[in-house]
């Protein structure tokens, strides 16, 4: 079942927009299994990147039918070119996507609230947000897929500067330096404070000639010294491209511990 679902915010002060996939149970639909049946689905939340919104997935892959098999629910929400966080100068799209938005879901949608039902991917941008979620509210969500992330926000942000959009990154946190709760390494090094229990899943994908490879081995090489969580990295040839993301996202679905 695909629904496109319309309500207003009341973190960001807007009408707003989000795409779900919600199994269903059929028994005639020709070229793909039915599923559904359950009362509670585990839920996974999509991120789309810097220059898309919450079709994109839709749009570029057929995510509609690789979850049809994993009795999961996908919801793609828009997050505008906010880096999924409280901006200085724009939305609190930190709030909306870790607070306010899992609420509506819970409430309307036949969705899991469980922890270990909860999980977060997404690509470059959203690759970020996912990574995001996962050190940052990891009582919340118990694993994340990150494709292609922003692994490092302030080297990003002085790509934006560089390439002539000073402004548009200084809106994010208001200067160059970044908040520590928006920070993916020193999130990461706060989370050896957590038992190993608290501690989520971790799969994170990089193709070898993409633009951000260096910061995203940066990253892995972090994670891998901290030994964090349980941490998966795999890179294979491939670039900044729906490519790779089309394939990862498959990949990422038979990695998800979802539950039967």
């Amino acid at each position: 079942m695909f629904l496109d679902c319309h309500f207003f915010s009341d973190a960001l002060g807007k009408n707003c927009a989000f795409y779900a996939i919600v199994p269903q149970r059929v028994q005639n639909q020709i070229g793909i299994g039915s599923t559904g049946g359950k009362t509670r689905y585990p839920v996974l939340y999509l991120l789309h990147g810097l220059s898309d919104d919450h079709t994109i997935w839709l749009r570029r892959t057929s995510i509609e039918r690789y979850a049809a098999e994993k009795q999961v629910i996908i919801i793609m929400p828009n997050g505008d070119r906010s880096f999924y966080c409280d901006m200085c100068h724009g939305g609190r799209y930190w709030t909306f996507l870790s607070e306010e938005l899992p609420a509506i879901v819970n409430a309307t949608l036949p969705a899991s609230p469980d922890r270990a039902d909860t999980f977060a991917a997404g690509l470059s941008m959203g690759g970020y947000g996912a990574l995001k979620l996962a050190l940052r509210r990891p009582d919340l969500f118990a694993a994340a897929g990150a494709m292609s992330a922003v692994t490092d926000i302030g080297d990003f942000l002085q790509r934006m500067k560089d390439a002539g959009n000073e402004k548009e990154a200084l809106g994010f946190f208001g200067g160059w330096e970044v908040p520590e709760n928006d920070d993916l390494f020193r999130l990461a090094t706060a989370m050896t404070a957590r038992p190993a229990a608290e501690r989520p899943r971790i799969f994170h994908a990089c193709g070898t000639e993409d633009f951000l490879y260096t910061t995203n081995t940066a990253f892995r090489d972090h994670m891998q010294k901290l030994g964090v969580c349980d941490y998966t990295y795999v890179e294979s040839p491939g670039s900044h491209s729906w490519a790779f993301w089309d394939h990862y996202i498959q990949e990422i679905l038979n990695w998800l511990p979802l539950s039967k």
